[in-house]
């Protein structure tokens, strides 16, 4: 019976393929904490919500829709970075399956190797701004209500 590959190329393709699994560990970890961030903002976008509902003072009522508005733009960033880190995670897949199809087949992907980690890259970079932004308006907002419980 003959062999489909070499065990040399197998075990050339397991090498190359071990940084970027490790990536995809590393972006897997970035997925998860956008995803407890989003948890947590919905629900205090649900509180801010309900409270809107009960508030009888206009200016208080005006202050919790600020919030609120903004609770909703971090729920935006943070679903468009989830959405470019699972972009980035999918093409880091595809560089790993044809790293061995290209040991199996012997075909020559290099230029679709580089291309689709170098996007991966790309998405991974938008992701992680996406990430910052997030995190800035938090921050921002945070100094905000604290600057208003100073002043009254």
């Amino acid at each position: 019976m003959e062999a489909v590959a070499p065990i040399n190329a197998v075990s050339a393709a397991i090498q190359l393929a071990i940084a970027p699994v490790f990536l995809l560990a590393s972006i897997g970890a970035i997925l998860s904490v956008l995803t407890i961030r989003l948890g947590r903002v919905i629900d205090r976008a649900r509180l801010v919500e309900r409270r809107v509902a009960q508030v009888s003072a206009d200016d208080h009522r005006d202050r919790l829709q600020v919030e609120s508005l903004a609770l909703w733009r971090r729920i935006k960033v943070i679903n468009w970075a989830m959405r470019l880190a699972v972009g980035s995670a999918l093409l880091i897949c595809f560089v790993i399956i044809s790293l061995f199809i290209g040991a199996f087949a012997s075909i020559e992907l290099g230029a679709f190797l580089a291309t689709s980690f170098i996007l991966a890259m790309l998405l991974l970079v938008l992701a992680l701004l996406c990430f910052l932004l997030e995190t800035s308006i938090s921050t921002r907002k945070m100094l905000q209500g604290a600057a208003d419980l100073i002043v009254d």
